[in-house]
């Protein structure tokens, strides 16, 4: 495509083999108000409007624009459009038909159409675009947890407002790129999905921003588990000249069930009052803050169970906040008891290499802790290893792959899931870091 040559071709294929908007019968979505309700929207533009925000992009000339495809109804220029996650409406004051980076005006988009917006100001990536009067949430785009992250600062002072702005903006194009602020040592740390995708947004810092960056060694990012049930009463007092606090509750801590999805699997099971209703709430709210800081490191937990299983309460001195920080206590106590363990990122590893190089490819990955999954050869008759690797021993791949094979093989890298970690490793990580070494048994 960079010397325009075949694109005719691909797009006259494409026009002639791939479907047209009207050969899918249906989209479906759910209602917004009640998820359990299916909607379904024909590709036809006198039925309500729906479409998908897919991409957010920054230009230099008209500001921030947003990507869609419009899957039902038509949008117009200076129309206002619902927002079902922020439960807003926006004005999209300008549309543009994207044509390579040149912007073509366009009255209106319609359906199975592509097309950009301009004048919003809080869309996301994934959110759907509706009709106000006919709401509907498409299914929206899932984005993996960031897994890698380093320290980022800029080479002169001026230049500090400059990147704070450059970082937010990538921020909002891509929500698998995350800023944040290190409570500890003040330090900005970017976090995203491997090595090369945290290069090329430290690379269009320099072009697009204009901003020089020094970074810091990459930090994997680890998270926090337990393995074993654990159950205690917490109490919570504290007097002071007037009203005290007071909170007493008995909780079990245990790992999640296996087919439970989301963070926090909380069970209320006290009986007869002995904590008021209104007071459970706040004990959710008290773990779910918790888990964001587990106790070896400071890595957040990504599942648990809490059962409440009897407690008591002062009428004077008992409030909602009493009943959060002793939940966050008990959180603490019983975490440090449940065998906690520091769970590893895993990438899944795809590497082409020729055959001769495929002995030395397999021996590295091994050095690596990696596990070898299965070996495969392409069309081009080059080898293609599958394995699974500790995101961790992955620094400086690229170039080591490179060596090895003499610059033959290729590979590629992608997040597969969370794994607990051998007791020494996990010693020497929380070493480093100034963690909890003595919790790990």
């Amino acid at each position: 495509s960079f010397k325009n040559k075949g694109v005719q071709t691909l797009l006259d294929a494409v026009c002639a083999y791939l479907p047209s908007p009207l050969d899918t019968e249906s989209i479906t979505g759910t209602d917004p108000s009640d998820s359990s309700v299916e909607l379904v929207r024909h590709a036809d533009p006198n039925e309500p409007l729906s479409a998908l925000a897919f991409k957010i992009a920054t230009d230099p000339y008209v500001g921030r624009l947003c990507f869609f495809r419009v899957y039902s109804g038509e949008l117009e220029a200076g129309s206002y459009v619902y927002n079902p996650r922020s439960g807003k409406k926006e004005r999209i004051s300008r549309l543009f038909q994207m044509h390579s980076s040149k912007q073509n005006p366009r009255e209106f988009i319609g359906t199975g159409d592509i097309g950009a917006g301009v004048g919003f100001k809080d869309i996301r990536t994934g959110d759907t675009l509706c009709d106000e009067k006919n709401p509907i949430i498409l299914e929206a785009i899932d984005f993996p947890d960031p897994v890698i992250g380093i320290a980022v600062e800029p080479k002169t002072q001026k230049d500090l407002d400059k990147l704070s702005n450059g970082l937010a903006k990538l921020s909002e194009e891509d929500p698998t790129f995350t800023v944040k602020t290190d409570e500890d040592t003040g330090q900005t740390v970017i976090s995203g999905m491997g090595e090369l995708h945290l290069e090329i947004i430290i690379d269009r810092l320099k072009r697009e921003f204009k901003v020089e960056a020094n970074q810091g060694r990459p930090q994997v990012t680890y998270k926090e588990a337990i393995t074993k049930p654990v159950e205690l009463r917490e109490t919570y007092k504290k007097q002071s000249g007037g009203r005290g606090k007071f909170a007493d509750m008995i909780v079990r801590v245990e790992p999640a069930d296996v087919d439970f999805e989301g963070t926090l699997q909380f069970v209320d099971q006290v009986k007869g009052g002995n904590i008021p209703k209104e007071y459970i709430p706040s004990i959710q709210k008290g773990f779910e803050r918790a888990m964001k800081n587990g106790v070896l490191a400071g890595y957040s937990m990504d599942k648990l169970k809490v059962t409440v299983i009897d407690g008591s309460y002062h009428a004077v001195d008992s409030d909602q906040l009493s009943f959060e920080i002793c939940a966050m206590q008990a959180y603490k106590s019983a975490v440090e008891k449940a065998g906690p363990v520091l769970l590893e990122p895993i990438m899944k590893v795809e590497v082409v290499t020729p055959e001769e190089s495929m002995g030395d490819v397999i021996s590295d990955l091994n050095k690596r802790r990696g596990q070898v999954e299965g070996m495969e050869s392409n069309r081009s008759g080059a080898r293609v290893v599958k394995a699974k690797t500790p995101l961790a021993e992955m620094f400086g791949y690229v170039t080591a792959l490179r060596t090895i094979t003499s610059g033959r093989a290729t590979s590629t890298m992608s997040f597969s899931h969370f794994e607990p970690v051998s007791a020494s490793i996990a010693k020497e990580v929380l070493t480093e870091v100034g963690g909890r070494v003595d919790l790990i048994k």
